[in-house]
């Protein structure tokens, strides 16, 4: 990585104020990252919730990728050295905002054979219920 030579030569140079600047660049690229992944697994996560809502049933398959993606979640939120989390409940739940309209859209072609379009599908759910689920999932287990 480039940044990294720089922080290096920076470094060598004494330089602590532009070796400082550079490690809080690689800390905001290391946290948009695991936000990125986090983003990801909430999408399929809320996609399986709303399904089961919307058809008030459950499959084997909706039941474990549910776990997988609240594990998931989990594993990249933790801190690996400083045995904390990178986002606390507030910002996990607004990256559960961010990835409803995308696991709305996709459960749309899903639930009841596609027959619904996004629309129609919301005023099928509760979408509060859905993310406090969702929330308690993740922070509890």
């Amino acid at each position: 990585m480039e940044e990294l030579l720089e922080l290096k030569q920076l470094l060598l140079k004494g330089d602590l104020k532009g070796s400082l600047a550079i490690v809080e660049e690689l800390e905001e690229m290391g946290r948009k990252s695991i936000i990125k992944t986090i983003r990801s697994y909430a999408v399929i996560l809320l996609l399986h919730l709303i399904k089961q809502q919307a058809e008030k049933r459950t499959t084997r398959s909706w039941d474990v990728s549910i776990r997988n993606c609240v594990r998931e979640i989990q594993r990249e939120n933790k801190m690996r050295k400083a045995k904390g989390y990178y986002l606390n409940r507030e910002e996990l739940k607004e990256i559960l905002e961010e990835a409803y309209l995308n696991a709305i859209d996709s459960a749309s072609l899903e639930v009841a054979e596609g027959r619904y379009s996004p629309e129609e599908l919301e005023t099928l759910i509760n979408r509060e219920e859905i993310f406090d689920r969702a929330l308690i999932s993740i922070m509890n287990s």
